[in-house]
């Protein structure tokens, strides 16, 4: 894991879980600790004893989120040379993610909990970060190798990319979830390739 992050309880993970279906189907306003609690067949001072408010919660799934994609990333490309290919196992391996926990399109893609917090919206920037940290150098090397563009730099063409990505991501919510993320993310993908190869 992210030596930088911090360990969830497995009560934690529970209450993450079961705050991320609430958000999901209810949206910011419905997550509440009441209906937390309500829903978890809990106390609402058993809520307390695990996250100070509503807003910690919110933090602690981002957090997991940050953890997980960081690490789901580092496994997935360790050992790829290719550009083109990491560039392709790299967003597939964030579309098999949100599909496993949608929830998480909710809290990364809300401008809503955006507005929450600003620890909530520098929990959401770290994603980002996470994601660029893992883009950029790929885009780079395959400018070094001459298989990517060079007439746009590597961290505005990162930009785009991500923009598109999440643009995606807001068009599979939008559809409530039908839309086949993977099936469509790959045909995304191969058209952001056709834009950005030489």
């Amino acid at each position: 894991m992210n030596q930088a992050s911090q360990a969830l309880s497995p009560r934690q993970t529970e209450i993450i879980e079961a705050a991320g279906i609430i958000l999901t189907e209810s949206g910011v306003g419905g997550l509440t600790i009441k209906n937390l609690a309500k829903a978890m067949q809990f106390s609402e001072p058993a809520i307390y004893r695990h996250f100070e408010n509503k807003e910690a919660i919110i933090v602690g799934m981002l957090q997991f989120l940050a953890e997980v994609t960081y690490d789901r990333y580092y496994l997935a490309l360790e050992g790829l040379t290719d550009p083109e290919e990491r560039f392709k196992v790299l967003f597939k391996n964030q579309f098999q993610l949100f599909k496993q926990h949608p929830h998480f399109v909710v809290a990364v893609f809300s401008d809503g909990l955006m507005q929450e917090s600003e620890q909530i919206n520098q929990a959401i920037l770290r994603i980002m970060e996470i994601k660029r940290n893992y883009l950029i150098p790929i885009i780079k090397d395959g400018q070094k190798q001459l298989q990517f563009t060079n007439t746009v730099p590597a961290d505005a063409l990162a930009h785009i990319v991500m923009g598109a990505i999440r643009l995606h991501m807001f068009k599979w919510r939008a559809t409530h979830f039908e839309l086949d993320i993977e099936k469509e993310g790959k045909k995304l993908v191969t058209h952001l390739l056709q834009l950005i190869k030489k």
